[in-house]
């Protein structure tokens, strides 16, 4: 496999790490050299949380170069935009659960929100094919991260990682009640 870059982000409490180590856990189990690494800020105040993984073996540092991301995956929709805009590669994809975890300049009055149109638009002029995830139907807003992860998997956007292998990294990190949520919602969402 050539390299393959995946940047992950959104803000503290919304599951970016455990997202991050089921897709790093995944690709092992597909066989996929891989490297990763995670920057949380201040995510137990809601900070910005980054998890980046690389798969290929020509890959020597987890570090992705700006602009150079194969696939953004992000939590919140303001995240999202952002990921795209520094992270992402002109033709590149974007998936990202659609809901909006207000960032301290729009609370303040002194940014606007971000729509799912402004999302589209700013991926329309570079070619970025978007994918924005929505399961009303979830209980828990943590499990937001496996619906997007659900989405990913139905539509094959990590080369040679499917369904299995995401199932296997789900039942090495997650135990008893966490596991069968994570397992049904992963089967249902997406």
């Amino acid at each position: 496999m050539n390299i393959f870059n995946i940047y992950l982000c959104g803000v503290g409490g919304q599951g970016i790490g455990l997202l991050s180590e089921i897709i790093l856990r995944a690709a092992d189990h597909a066989g996929h050299a891989a490297k990763a690494v995670d920057t949380h800020g201040l995510a137990q105040r809601g900070g910005i949380v980054v998890s980046q993984i690389r798969l290929g073996a020509s890959a020597h540092s987890p570090l992705i170069p700006a602009g150079e991301a194969d696939l953004a995956i992000g939590l919140e929709r303001h995240e999202a935009l952002r990921a795209m805009q520094t992270a992402l590669r002109d033709g590149g994809t974007l998936a990202y659960y659609d809901t909006v975890l207000q960032p301290l300049p729009v609370r303040l009055g002194t940014a606007a929100e971000v729509s799912a149109e402004d999302v589209a638009r700013a991926a329309a002029a570079r070619s970025i094919t978007v994918h924005a995830v929505t399961s009303p139907d979830i209980k828990d807003p943590r499990m937001q991260n496996v619906a997007v992860l659900s989405a990913v998997n139905k539509l094959s956007l990590i080369p040679g990682v499917e369904g299995e292998h995401y199932e296997r990294a789900m039942d090495d990190l997650l135990k008893g009640a966490a596991l069968e949520a994570n397992l049904g919602l992963f089967r249902a969402a997406g």
